[in-house]
């Protein structure tokens, strides 16, 4: 048995994982990252007392039901692979509560039993061919950080405002057309990301994002900016460059801690008069 419980076996060019592998089963700590792994045999969900598991960068196409029986793990990487579908039994894995890595596979939906992972904080799904949520993921609510961009979303489920933990949401680069109402129970939210996307509207619930230090538009479909925008006090930098915009709610001239405007490539016909005292007083604009 390794002296530190940790095995690390990273970029051997390992085409099967070593047998002596399998001949610890207090082991803690496996990663196997940036390999050329194939398939995983099932004596690794043998190792029962594994907390941190790195499968990343490998060439993997499929996980087996026997997962579920890792029950101590807080940390997966299954990152960068091949993986088109994944286990229900992946929501077995209750002590989840540092990482799930998910992003560059094949992806066309995540499973339900997610909304098991009550602990987990950190979730990056990013870069695969997701068309929707499960909605059970508004149960996650330990999540801070989701990281769901360049997939093929349309929609986001209403419960995705029950996660109030979350202070970064990733969604840029998706087919977003609108946004739930609740996206504003989001309270702890400091960053949101949502540059091209489809959108043509934002909820007025977006006033509600208290905490909100950046907001990202870019390269939407925006016409108008609801008036709430002028109720994200905390706001330091706002990203609107390339959307139809031609006019600008007053109040974006209120908020006092803004740092950064960008109005690049938005047909802003006159430019607001409120433009330059925003300048003198320190902030960065760009027109």
């Amino acid at each position: 048995m390794p002296e530190s419980g940790t095995i690390k076996l990273d970029c051997r060019h390992l085409t099967a994982i070593p047998e002596d592998v399998f001949k610890h089963p207090a082991l803690t700590s496996l990663s196997l990252f940036q390999n050329e792994l194939t398939q995983i045999p099932d004596a690794l969900w043998r190792l029962a007392a594994l907390e941190t598991l790195n499968l990343g960068d490998n060439r993997i196409e499929a996980i087996a039901h026997g997962i579920g029986n890792l029950r101590q793990l807080r940390m997966l990487d299954l990152g960068h692979n091949r993986l088109s579908r994944l286990p229900e039994a992946l929501g077995e894995l209750t002590a989840l509560s540092g990482f799930l890595y998910l992003s560059h596979n094949r992806l066309a939906t995540l499973p339900d039993s997610l909304g098991n992972l009550v602990q987990l904080e950190y979730l990056n799904a990013s870069d695969n061919q997701l068309t929707g949520l499960p909605p059970r993921i508004g149960d996650m609510k330990a999540l801070a950080e989701l990281r769901l961009y360049r997939n093929q979303l349309t929609a986001l489920p209403e419960r995705i405002g029950e996660l109030v933990q979350l202070k970064e949401l990733h969604l840029q680069h998706n087919r977003l057309a609108s946004l739930p109402e609740s996206i504003g129970k989001l309270r702890r939210l400091r960053e949101l990301d949502l540059e091209g996307n489809a959108l043509t509207t934002l909820p007025h619930s977006i006033g509600g994002l208290a905490e909100l230090r950046r907001l990202n538009l870019r390269n939407n479909a925006l016409a108008a900016l609801p008036s709430t925008i002028a109720d994200l006090a905390r706001l330091t930098h706002l990203d609107l460059r390339a959307n139809p915009l031609r006019a600008l709610t007053e109040g974006i001239s209120g908020l006092l801690n803004l740092e950064k405007l960008d109005l690049r490539w938005c047909p802003l016909d006159p430019a607001p008069s409120w433009i330059a005292p925003l300048r003198a007083r320190g902030c960065t604009v760009y027109l």
